[in-house]
């Protein structure tokens, strides 16, 4: 892929618009563009965390294996989320998995050294990584409270909660939040089965406390789900 289309990517992510242009172009240069199919991974546990990576089209799962090889999601990527980010603060070796989700999912990845040398020549940017990780990390510690100490509804509703906050776009008092989440991804994600998660969604709907539509759904009272 070209240097001018990849920087046309990358000024879709909001992470680098701590970047100039010039910053951009010379960022454009140094990235690898990589195609993926459904299911193909992009890295296992224990590979060299040696890389960062950029999300460009489709979407990709970030997980690991329990002792007992049961697959564990820890989130699901869209278009414009970095994922990698852990080589930056000394993990040696991938903990995680990544793998694409849909067909044609692109990426393009940046070496480890070339992305802290941009990071030491522009603090704003250095600052927006730092707070990325330090908000993944509570994100995930969240989880894990959550799924020892909550039951299956108080996770699946904490879930359409946090959806809202992240990635809802607020109309009036109604959050309306976009997804290519099936109901068995939500139940990955909340340690839940499928059948809970449509038994919950529907008695959600029945409530009128969120308006269900394919590929979105529409809180009507944020606090009224708390």
């Amino acid at each position: 892929m070209s240097t001018e289309t990849n920087l046309w990517h990358l000024e879709n992510f909001n992470l680098l618009k701590a970047l100039s242009l010039m910053e951009k172009m010379k960022m454009a240069k140094k990235i690898k563009d990589r195609l993926l199919k459904k299911n193909e991974y992009i890295f296992f546990p224990e590979d060299p965390s040696s890389s960062i990576f950029f999300l460009k089209k489709g979407r990709v799962k970030i997980g690991t294996y329990s002792d007992d090889g049961k697959e564990i999601i820890k989130t699901i990527l869209d278009p414009g989320e970095i994922f990698g980010e852990m080589s930056l603060v000394g993990e040696g070796k991938r903990k995680d998995f990544a793998m694409a989700l849909d067909n044609d999912v692109t990426i393009c990845a940046m070496n480890m050294t070339d992305m802290e040398e941009m990071m030491e020549n522009n603090s704003r940017l250095g600052m927006k990584v730092t707070k990325l990780i330090g908000f993944r990390l509570q994100k995930t510690e969240r989880r894990l409270e959550s799924l020892i100490f909550k039951d299956a509804r108080t996770r699946i509703v904490d879930f359409i909660i946090d959806m809202g906050n992240e990635k809802g776009k607020a109309i009036g008092k109604e959050i309306l939040v976009k997804h290519n989440l099936t109901h068995m991804d939500i139940a990955n994600l909340t340690a839940t089965s499928r059948q809970t998660v449509t038994t919950i969604l529907n008695e959600l709907k029945e409530k009128d406390l969120i308006h269900l539509e394919r590929n979105k759904f529409l809180i009507r009272d944020i606090n009224a789900l708390k």
